[in-house]
C-alpha cells in the first residue's frame, strides 16, 4: 500500500491511539486520519495489521508501524519542535522505563478498574470489590507519579515524551470515577492533568470525525 501521505488509523477515545496523534500533531508530519470503529474494523486496516487494535501508521512506502510508542518514536525522530526526546532531566531511556511501567502493570490494574465484567474469571463473582482493588493498586502509580511532578512535568519544566505517553492513561483513569480522583492527595498530578485536557494541543487532536470507509475502488 502506497499513497500520498501516511495513514492513521485511530479510535478518539483510545490513549494508545490518543498518544500517537499528540506526537504526530506536535512533529507537525501531514498525515490521513482515518477514525474506525472497533466493533467494525475495515478490511484495510486488518490487513496492515492483522491484530486490529489502533493506533495503525501505514508509510507511504507500505511500511507498517502498529504500537502506539512506535509511532511517537517515528514522528518525533523526524521532527522533535519540543524537544520531547531530550528532556530538561533524565534521559530518552528513563523515559521508555517509565512508559514501560505505565503500559504494563498500570494499564493491566486500569483496564480490571474500568472495565471489572470484562474479567469475570478474576473477579470471584464481586465485580466492585475486583474494580475497587485495581484502583488502589492503579493509585499507588498515582501517587508515584504526583510524587514525580516537582517542577511541573515529569521529567522538568516541560512536556516530553513521557507526559504525552502517559496523560492518556491517566485521563482515562481520572475519568473512570471523577470525583473519586478529584478527592485524592495528589495536587501536582491533578494539575497536571487539568493543564494538559486545556491546551490547545489536546484539543486539537480531539476533534470528533466520522467513521473511515473505502470509497469505491
Amino acid at each position: 500500500m502506497t499513497g500520498a501521505l501516511p495513514v492513521l488509523y485511530s479510535f478518539r477515545r483510545c490513549p494508545y491511539a490518543m498518544r500517537a496523534r499528540l506526537a504526530l500533531a506536535v512533529s507537525g508530519e501531514p498525515y490521513e486520519l482515518r477514525e474506525v470503529v472497533l466493533r467494525d474494523k475495515p478490511a484495510e486496516l486488518l490487513a496492515a495489521s492483522p491484530k486490529g487494535t489502533v493506533p495503525v501508521l501505514v508509510l507511504t512506502d507500505g511500511t507498517v508501524i502498529d504500537q502506539s510508542l512506535d509511532v511517537m518514536l517515528w514522528a518525533l525522530r523526524r521532527k522533535d519542535p519540543q524537544s520531547w526526546l531530550q528532556p530538561p532531566r533524565g534521559s530518552l531511556d528513563d523515559m521508555l522505563a517509565l512508559i514501560g511501567h505505565n503500559d504494563g502493570e498500570f494499564k493491566r490494574h486500569l483496564d480490571r478498574y474500568k472495565y471489572p465484567h470484562r474479567y469475570p474469571d478474576e473477579s470471584a463473582g464481586d465485580a466492585q470489590a475486583f474494580a475497587l482493588l485495581n484502583r488502589a493498586q492503579g493509585a499507588v502509580w498515582m501517587a508515584r507519579l504526583d510524587g514525580m511532578l516537582d517542577a511541573g512535568w515529569l521529567y522538568g519544566t516541560r512536556a516530553s515524551l513521557a507526559d504525552m505517553a502517559l496523560l492518556p492513561f491517566v485521563r482515562q483513569f481520572a475519568h473512570t470515577d471523577a470525583a473519586w480522583f478529584a478527592a485524592q492527595p495528589w495536587p501536582k498530578l491533578q494539575a497536571w492533568l487539568a493543564e494538559f485536557e486545556a491546551g490547545a494541543l489536546y484539543a486539537g487532536v480531539m476533534d470528533k470525525h466520522a467513521p473511515w470507509r473505502a470509497g469505491p475502488a
